[in-house]
């Protein structure tokens, strides 16, 4: 029997790979799987190069690799049974029925057969979460976060939270003072194996494969700089929890123009890809607390994130796939606006986060959020256009964490979790950032001439779902708002966003 990873399960002291230390190992490296979209080449050259170290140090161990390079898995999967053609392959579930089932074939056509094993890079198994979550309706993360706390005993203390509350968001939403720099981030310097990877998708897929008007050419990258194998994934571990988890906490939700990485962690990279598994993260930000290195909200937050909403998105998405990819409640019809993929706008909020995608495929979950996707709920994108640009323009985008985070929390897409939508107007945006004091349009103005396309685009939203949103209890204070404004000023403000889409659409905005 052969262990077959594949390109995001790099995992190597649990599942397969340390349950059967004596068998070989089979990757493929498939070509077809880098065209399927216009990829940030960042994206690709963290994906193959992590594949290549590891191959390099499963082999430098003494272990047999089969690594295949060829046009697409199926390829790659028919070569290797040809030279071993009474071989049987072990691999980790995928996600969905609908993926294993694809990959059974895909193997039974090569003329091998294939046994799935749990997925060793999450702590909550399909069948704890099954349990947890019942027959269906409406997942509510927080339920969900302490029952993974309670079943872990992670920041608990005989049964109950540390400090006596479970969850200190309230304490999570400050914003820096004057003259607050967050700590440099680590960055790592190519080696040889990256610099050919890097040489390789620079020739390969720069341009030219993806439908206009964008292909692989989108970018404008900066030099690569993240982890690629187990040893930079600990050390950027280490880098966060010594330097930057103590201010994590209270700034989490804070943006910075040109501070792209603030005091995140930046280890989404690595724990997607199995470099890192959830438990060491979780363990060492809770060492951190227990040796007074850093406080209790910073670490209780970041425990939220990797223990509640990763585990959280990924049983979501198990469960609610296939329908979840193309949820589309509230009916939104608009296309992805250009300055998503060429940064082109005078909006210097999403100037500045589509810069940081541009340049490192990366920025923070509260510009993920209430920028990037808070535009395109407010504009009125289709789910699924906004998803698919998430999925190729950020290096740590998988299908299993984009659908839910796009799809369902930041275009209120399908009600599986969301129970309202993430919509707010410029008053967020100045209150947790300092773009609005260097942006040419008025963050205090709704409508005419240089007014922030957020505030009339929020009351556009409210007014044109009005039936759908309404009557949902958390949307009272909002629609008293809006019922505050005269038929005037409401025709005003659809006029005003009739404006900016006409704006968008130009290329002015």
């Amino acid at each position: 029997m052969t262990v077959w990873l594949r390109g995001d399960h790099l995992v190597r002291r649990r599942g397969p790979v340390a349950d059967r230390p004596d068998e070989p190992v089979l990757m493929v490296e498939a070509a077809s799987f880098a065209r399927k979209l216009p990829y940030h080449p960042h994206k690709l050259v963290l994906l193959f190069s992590a594949m290549r170290h590891f191959r390099d140090d499963l082999r430098a161990d003494g272990r047999t690799v089969h690594y295949r390079q060829a046009e697409d898995f199926g390829t790659g999967l028919r070569a290797h049974f040809e030279a071993h053609p009474d071989d049987a392959l072990v691999t980790p579930r995928p996600q969905t029925e609908r993926a294993r089932d694809r990959l059974a074939s895909l193997v039974a056509d090569s003329g091998g057969t294939v046994e799935f094993v749990p997925d060793a890079r999450f702590l909550c198994s399909p069948e704890q979460f099954d349990a947890w979550a019942g027959d269906g309706g409406a997942y509510r993360h927080e339920d969900f976060y302490r029952f993974m706390r309670r079943e872990t005993g992670y920041l608990l203390d005989d049964g109950e939270p540390v400090g006596g509350e479970w969850n200190y968001d309230d304490r999570n939403r400050e914003t820096p003072p004057e003259g607050w720099e967050p700590t440099e981030p680590p960055a790592f310097e190519p080696d040889d194996v990256t610099a050919s990877v890097v040489e390789w998708v620079d020739d390969a897929f720069d341009g030219g494969y993806a439908e206009p008007p964008y292909g692989g050419d989108w970018a404008d990258p900066e030099p690569f700089r993240w982890p690629v194998t187990r040893r930079q994934a600990v050390r950027a571990l280490d880098h966060f929890v010594t330097h930057r988890l103590a201010e994590f906490g209270p700034y989490q939700d804070a943006m910075r123009d040109g501070e792209w990485a603030m005091s995140h962690s930046l280890l989404s990279t690595s724990l997607n890809l199995g470099l890192l598994g959830p438990a060491e993260v979780i363990e060492r930000a809770i060492d951190a607390y227990e040796d007074g290195d850093a406080p209790l909200h910073s670490v209780e937050g970041f425990v939220r994130q990797v223990l509640g909403w990763r585990e959280f998105v990924r049983h979501v998405y198990r469960r609610e796939m296939p329908d979840l990819a193309s949820a589309n409640q509230l009916g939104a019809t608009e296309s992805l606006p250009e300055f998503y993929w060429d940064g082109d706008t005078d909006m210097a909020c999403l100037a500045d986060a589509v810069d940081g995608v541009r340049k490192r495929g990366y920025a923070h979950h509260i510009e993920r959020l209430m920028l990037l996707s808070n535009f395109g709920l407010l504009y009125g994108v289709e789910p699924s256009r906004l998803n698919r640009w998430f999925h190729a323009g950020f290096v740590d985008a998988f299908h299993w964490v984009t659908t839910p985070n796009v799809v369902e929390m930041g275009l209120y897409g399908a009600g599986a979790f969301a129970n309202k939508p993430y919509a707010a107007s410029a008053n967020y945006v100045d209150k947790m950032s300092d773009h609005c004091a260097g942006c040419p349009y008025y963050k205090t103005k709704t409508t005419g001439e240089g007014a922030c396309p957020f505030n009339a685009l929020y009351w556009a939203f409210l007014d044109r779902n009005e039936d759908d949103l309404r009557s949902n209890h958390r949307m009272g204070l909002v629609y008293s708002h809006l019922d505050d404004k005269d038929d005037d000023e409401r025709e005003a403000i659809r006029d005003r966003a009739a404006e900016i889409r006409e704006l968008a659409e130009r290329g002015d905005l």
